[in-house]
């Protein structure tokens, strides 16, 4: 059985399609890497994964658990969609930490707002795990300085460490090395790559075609709303088999 299976995913905002007849499924340990110009829609279907977006048609399925279905229109609560939510972790491409928090409270927060009994032996647990996290990150001596204290690829691996705190299914990222110039790029990236040979399950947004091409089991082209061509790294990039992919890629210095 997949781990994610998404079926006929469709997304309108007023009069436009952004998301037309989307599905894939994914195994668990897997990477996907998904690819496209801006606008494709590569950004809007993570929002509808991780339910920051509501999909207009189609299905979500993690585990076998039917977590979204657009033909049941019953209303739901905020807290089943955070539940729900906890089956994906998102890393934005922004960071988006909380500037008065530090580092170690930035990652942990989440898990002790999740607690149901704060009980001293629970938050110390939640501390040491995100002390570890933070020391995969290679930033043990940054856990009490705050985001202003932190150059962008350290806010970055911050951001990932918070996604990994709540341990998710599925780890996604949205362009997580957009808002960084080419050095921070490199210590964001070295991170994720570390993450993928540890076998961690993650659907990566990316304009970085080499990295995609050596992490991916995986890659997706998307261009106006649908998934044009998937395949292997070997097939997306050596052996396009649609003219709007190759026309893509040329754009693009070649990966090897």
């Amino acid at each position: 059985m997949a781990l994610l299976e998404v079926s006929h995913i469709e997304k309108n905002f007023e009069n436009t399609k952004v998301l037309k007849d989307i599905s894939f499924q994914m195994e668990e340990g897997q990477a996907v890497s998904i690819i496209g110009s801006s606008g494709s829609g590569k950004t809007t279907l993570l929002r509808c994964l991780n339910f920051l977006e509501v999909p207009d048609g189609g299905t979500i399925t993690v585990r076998g658990e039917k977590l979204f279905d657009a033909a049941e229109k019953a209303q739901e609560s905020e807290e089943q969609i955070r539940k729900k939510r906890l089956h994906f972790g998102l890393v934005f491409q922004n960071f988006n930490l909380f500037p008065q928090y530090t580092a170690l409270e930035n990652v942990t927060l989440a898990p002790k707002l999740a607690l149901e009994k704060a009980d001293a032996e629970s938050l110390g647990r939640i501390e040491s795990h995100g002390r570890e996290l933070l020391r995969k990150m290679g930033l043990e001596n940054r856990e009490n300085n705050y985001p202003h204290q932190l150059s962008g690829g350290q806010q970055q691996r911050v951001a990932i460490a918070r996604a990994l705190a709540l341990q998710p299914d599925i780890l996604c990222f949205d362009e997580p090395t957009s808002a960084l110039d080419p050095l921070l790029t490199g210590e964001v990236l070295k991170v994720i790559r570390s993450l993928a040979e540890q076998h961690t399950t993650m659907i990566i947004v990316t304009h970085e075609m080499s990295f995609a091409r050596d992490v991916s089991d995986q890659v997706i082209f998307m261009d106006k709303g649908v998934i044009a061509e998937q395949g292997t790294p070997e097939e997306i990039f050596h052996h396009p088999k649609e003219e709007r992919t190759r026309r893509f890629l040329s754009g693009y210095a070649n990966p090897d």
